[in-house]
C-alpha cells in the first residue's frame, strides 16, 4: 500500500525547486502563485540565494512546503496515497497535498507558523540537540530529571527513529542534559544549529499565536488518512485535525510511531516527497522491510 511523507526544516538545499519550475508549466504557475502570496519572491532565495538567507525559519518552512507540495501536485495521477504523513512542518504539506488545506491556506498557515516560531525563538535563548543511541526510555527519564532541577525545560521533542531522539530546551537544561546522557551512555549528545527550541513548552507564544490562524482556517477532510504528529494516529476529521495542527508546536514529534502504525495498517511503500532524503533514512532504521523512495525513483 502506498504513503507519501512529507520532509520538516532541515531539508532545504541552495537550488531546491528550479528543475521543477524551469520544466513543469504547473510548478512555475504555483511558485509564482506562491510569490504573490508572500509579497515577496522566495522563489529568488530557494534557486539563488545563500544557505544563511535559506536557513532562516521564515524562508525555510514556507520553502520547504513549497518544494515538498509541489512535486506531489506535479506528479498528477501518480500521486495517489492510500494514507499520508508529515515530520514537524512536514504536516502542513501532507494536509495540503491530500486535499485538506487549500494551496494558498497552506501556504499562509506555514509562514504564520514560521513567524510566529521565530518571534518566540527570539524571545529566550534554546536550543535542541540529537540524542544518538540510548533507549527512548532513558532520555525521557534524564530530561525529567534535569527539568526539575531549576536550570530550564528539556523534553523530548522528535522520535526519528529507533537510536535517534531529537531533545528541546533552555541551553542550559540542554547542555546539562547532554552531559548527563553521555554519562549514561549515549554514542552521541550533539547540540543542533537551529533557532530555538521546537516542540517543546518554550514555544507556547507561538501556539497562541497560530491557534487563532489555524481556527480561521477552513480545514476539510483529506481523500486519505493524515497521521499527525502528535497521537501518530490516522486523522480524516477537521476538526481532530484543527486540534492536533494547534497541539504540534509544544508536543513531540511521533515519527517513529507514525511509521509504525503506518505500516501496521498496510503501508509498505513509502515516496517521500521534497528536498532531501532524510525521512527515507529514517523509515529505514524504523522497518528494513519496507520501501522508501523519492519521487524521481518512481
Amino acid at each position: 500500500m502506498k504513503a507519501f511523507v512529507f520532509p520538516g526544516q532541515g531539508a532545504q538545499f541552495v537550488g531546491m525547486g528550479k528543475d521543477l519550475y524551469d520544466s513543469n508549466p504547473l510548478a512555475k504557475e504555483l511558485f509564482e502563485k506562491a510569490n504573490d502570496i508572500l509579497g515577496y519572491r522566495i522563489t529568488d532565495i530557494m534557486f539563488e540565494g545563500t544557505d544563511e538567507d535559506l536557513k532562516q525559519t521564515k524562508v525555510t518552512q514556507p520553502a520547504v512546503f513549497l518544494h515538498s507540495v509541489i512535486s506531489a501536485l506535479c506528479m498528477g495521477d501518480a500521486f495517489d496515497p492510500k494514507m499520508t504523513a508529515g515530520h514537524s512542518l512536514g504536516e502542513f504539506s501532507a494536509l495540503t497535498a491530500a486535499g485538506a488545506l487549500s494551496f494558498e491556506d497552506g501556504l499562509k498557515l506555514v509562514y504564520a507558523r514560521a513567524m510566529a516560531m521565530q518571534k518566540a525563538c527570539e524571545a529566550q535563548p534554546s536550543t535542541m540537540a540529537a540524542i544518538i543511541a540510548l533507549p527512548d526510555e532513558k532520555i525521557e527519564e534524564i530530561c525529567a530529571e534535569v527539568s526539575k532541577m531549576g536550570k530550564g525545560v528539556v523534553v523530548p521533542a522528535n522520535y526519528n527513529c529507533p537510536g535517534q531522539l531529537v531533545i528541546s530546551g533552555n541551553v542550559d537544561a540542554i547542555n546539562e542534559a547532554c552531559e548527563q546522557l553521555k554519562a549514561a551512555g549515549a554514542k552521541r549528545a550533539l547540540p543542533l544549529k537551529v533557532g530555538g527550541a521546537f516542540h517543546s513548552p518554550l514555544m507556547q507564544p507561538a501556539k497562541d499565536e497560530l491557534q487563532a490562524a489555524i481556527e480561521a482556517t477552513e480545514i476539510k477532510a483529506p481523500k486519505c488518512p493524515v497521521y499527525q504528529n502528535v497521537d501518530a494516529k490516522p486523522h480524516t476529521d477537521p476538526a481532530e485535525i484543527k486540534a492536533n495542527l494547534i497541539a504540534q508546536l509544544t508536543s513531540s514529534v511521533r515519527w517513529t510511531q507514525s511509521v509504525q502504525n503506518m505500516i501496521a495498517d498496510g503501508a509498505d511503500d513509502f515516496t517521500e516527497c521534497g528536498p532531501g532524503k532524510a525521512l527515507q533514512g529514517m523509515i529505514a532504521k524504523i522497518n528494513k522491510e519496507v520501501s522508501a523512495h523519492g519521487i524521481a525513483t518512481e
